[in-house]
């Protein structure tokens, strides 16, 4: 090519890089685009590179460098002029793409920068591995990934926009959320490498420790113990040997010691377990419930669920009272057990045959199989962010007619996620399919879709920010009650259309008020954004947990009233929070939760005493 028909030698790349001129990507470019269309002539793709630099020649002032795009935008006009249409279509949506690869790289690198800019301050403090920070670089590929090519544009678009938050991301096609294992099978049986049942205490416990770790190793979230205390005391009976108080507290301090510092596949993280405990009368599940309440009081891991029932433990004279005692001195010290009331209008048609994970996510009712929570789980959950929807609403009537957009729009994104995760089958999950730990797994081959068992599973639609969006839509001027009457209005709402959306779809769509802040502080951060400081409801770093109403400024008769006619909507979980006072002592604390439990309140957690 002559250096007339090549004036310049540099371009100036889309980040300010200033590069060599290389006339032969050009060809190579126009070429690729011929072909895509059917065409072969290599020298003609040479000859139409020759106009395009002309062009830029006599386009250009001398002495100036041409931009990338420039250069890109020429060629669309040259192959226009001389004729080549279709040519110029492929080019045009071959550039289109470069763009989208481009962008979606710039912003994954981005989020890759902050988690490693995050990374190291953590490590600084001791609690962020290199593992932890690897997984999190590919969570966040993958959630760009499903993004931009697996979910619908508008989902994608609710998602990005803050509209609503899908939980879960980079786990969209992979696995399911949660389960509630029912042991007794996987200790009475042989599974996998175990050939025969645990022979003393501290085996079975370890075999439990390892059902956990394996089944985490298939799912992303909570792995939950039901019926802690009667499956190992019954598994306790069963013995030739039986173990003495002293064996019996050593095996489970191994136990809770071996689950606190058990790290899953998940990224190195600790695994995430809990254990339901308290209705065993029993002398062995008395004494399993004992000790693991003393050790609570100084640990973290894993979370303990003590149910309450009345004739188990609630009242004085009930066989288990004195733990229930003895649980809440746990939960003041420690914040650890929560508490489950199965005697609520609610519960008591299912009898004890209930579960709840430590968030208060219930299950209980099933359209396709038993009731109750074993060998059952949740799917997936999307969260509606209801602050959004009242500022960009302003008006009470806007807001109704919004929320069922936003709910219409949720449940696609879960059916669709329920559509993708169907395609799995039995062997992409070879612990919690393969070895029958999913209701409805049972006859499964290796090859066979889970599409059957996955009907029995929990699929949420939880909400969150329900007092800011009731302060944003009262203007703060409304009496207090009218607001209250709104927050009830505002969740009847979305539990009447998700019920209907369950009998619509045949499937275990449930409503959920018990999910926690801490993974949608980005929701605040985007309404900030495009809303500004709004008082009372984007000052803060996260919105309020569901039910959490106003507590500061009602105290808790009013907290108890209002969570006592909003929980009964929330068929898949609600959880209070008590905030202790200063001084208060179990006798108070036991007040207080008789009133929550004389209200209707399902699930509470207890927030304790600030250390001086």
């Amino acid at each position: 090519m002559t250096t007339d028909v090549f004036p310049f030698k540099e371009i100036r790349k889309r980040d300010g890089r200033v590069v060599p001129f290389d006339a032969e990507k050009i060809t190579q470019a126009i070429f690729k685009a011929a072909r895509a269309v059917g065409g072969e002539n290599y020298s003609l793709a040479g000859e139409l590179t020759k106009e395009v630099i002309i062009y830029l020649n006599g386009y250009k002032l001398s002495g100036l460098i041409p931009a990338v795009e420039e250069i890109q935008d020429t060629v669309e006009k040259v192959l226009i002029e001389r004729g080549h249409a279709r040519t110029a279509k492929a080019y045009i949506l071959y550039r289109a793409k470069r763009t989208r690869i481009r962008e979606a790289k710039s912003e994954l690198m981005d989020v890759v920068k902050d988690i490693l800019m995050e990374g190291n301050r953590r490590e600084e403090e001791g609690n962020f591995s290199p593992a932890e920070k690897m997984h999190r670089i590919a969570l966040a590929a993958s959630q760009k990934y499903y993004l931009d090519n697996l979910l619908p544009p508008d989902i994608a678009n609710a998602h990005q926009g803050g509209g609503v938050h899908i939980h879960s991301l980079g786990y969209y096609s992979k696995t399911l959320d949660s389960l509630q294992i029912d042991l007794q099978p996987l200790l009475k049986n042989e599974f996998a490498s175990e050939k025969s049942p645990p022979g003393d205490l501290l085996s079975a416990l370890l075999r439990v420790a390892a059902i956990v770790q394996k089944n985490q190793n298939d799912m992303y979230g909570e792995q939950a113990l039901p019926f802690f205390d009667s499956v190992v005391g019954e598994l306790i009976r069963s013995f030739k040997n039986k173990p003495g108080n002293r064996e019996l507290s050593r095996g489970l301090k191994e136990f809770l010691s071996y689950i606190e510092v058990l790290p899953s596949s998940m990224g190195g993280n600790i695994l995430q377990c809990s254990l339901q405990l308290g209705l065993d009368v029993t002398e062995e599940g008395r004494g399993i419930t004992r000790v693991l309440l003393e050790e609570i009081k100084k640990r973290q891991w894993p979370k303990v669920i003590f149910t309450i029932k009345k004739g188990a433990n609630f009242q004085e004279g009930d066989p288990n009272y004195d733990l229930y005692k003895f649980a809440l001195k746990s939960a003041i010290k420690n914040g650890n057990p929560s508490f489950a009331f199965l005697d609520t209008s609610y519960n008591i048609p299912f009898g004890t045959n209930i579960s709840y994970f430590s968030s208060g996510m219930r299950l209980a009712e099933n359209r396709h199989g038993i009731p109750g929570g074993k060998k059952r789980g949740n799917i997936a959950t999307l969260t509606i962010n209801l602050p959004r929807l009242a500022l960009g609403s302003l008006d009470q009537e806007l807001f109704f007619v919004e929320q069922d957009r936003l709910l219409r729009l949720g449940i696609r994104q879960l059916l669709h996620r329920f559509e993708v995760l169907t395609s799995l089958k039995c062997k992409d999950l070879p612990f919690l399919m393969g070895e029958k730990l999913y209701m409805g797994s049972e006859n499964l081959s290796t090859g066979d879709s889970i599409k059957e068992s996955l009907k029995n599973g929990l699929i949420t639609i939880g909400f969150t920010g329900l007092p800011e969006a009731v302060r944003v839509l009262t203007e703060g001027q409304q009496e207090r009650e009218q607001g209250y009457g709104l927050a009830v209005k505002i969740v009847e709402h979305m539990s009447r259309r998700v019920k209907s959306f369950a009998e619509e779809y045949d499937l275990n769509i449930e409503l959920c008020g018990a999910l926690s802040n801490g993974k949608l502080q980005g929701l605040v951060n985007k309404d900030r954004q495009d809303f500004g400081f709004v008082s009372g409801v984007t000052d803060k770093d996260f919105y309020s947990p569901c039910f959490v109403l106003f507590q500061e400024d009602e105290g808790l008769k009013n907290k108890i009233a209002l969570e006592g006619e909003i929980h009964q909507y929330c068929s898949a979980g609600y959880s209070s929070k008590m905030v202790l006072l200063p001084g208060m002592d179990v006798g108070g604390v036991e007040e207080i939760i008789s009133k929550l439990a004389g209200a209707g309140i399902g699930y509470l957690s207890i927030a304790p005493l600030m250390k001086e």
